[in-house]
């Protein structure tokens, strides 16, 4: 008898496509459009990065226990731990940003412009 997958295995590889069609998405948005993905991503409370630190962290406390039964290594262990607190760090981080991120997508998409012109500093003069 063939073994099936687990649907929470399922899950997270459906969950991994999704964050891949999200990154293809992202890369051809128009700004405005992006940076309202970029802001719901980053949403503390629901956003993208919150909940992939709180399963990181669920994760820790897995192995953990799986640890001190002797059935992981507690470098595993560790190393999720750090792995979650690094996330949780830098979801910190990027919270100093959040309002700024929430008031541009309130914001009417502005109307194209052609690009600036380059600032005299910049231009390179060939000799």
């Amino acid at each position: 008898m063939p073994r099936t997958t687990p649907y929470p295995t399922r899950l997270a590889d459906e969950i991994a496509r999704q964050l891949g069609r999200l990154t293809d998405h992202l890369s051809q948005l128009p700004p405005h459009e992006a940076i309202q993905v970029i802001a719901r991503v980053l949403e503390p409370q629901d956003g993208v990065l919150s909940r992939v630190t709180h399963l990181v962290v669920t994760g820790s406390h897995f192995a953990k226990d799986q640890a001190e039964r002797g059935i992981l290594p507690a470098e595993v262990w560790l190393a999720l731990g750090r792995a979650a607190n690094e996330l949780h760090d830098i979801a910190l981080e990027l919270d100093e940003h959040t309002d700024t991120l929430t008031e541009l997508t309130t914001r009417p998409a502005p109307i194209p412009t052609p690009p600036p012109n380059a600032a005299p500093l910049v231009v390179r003069r060939r000799r």
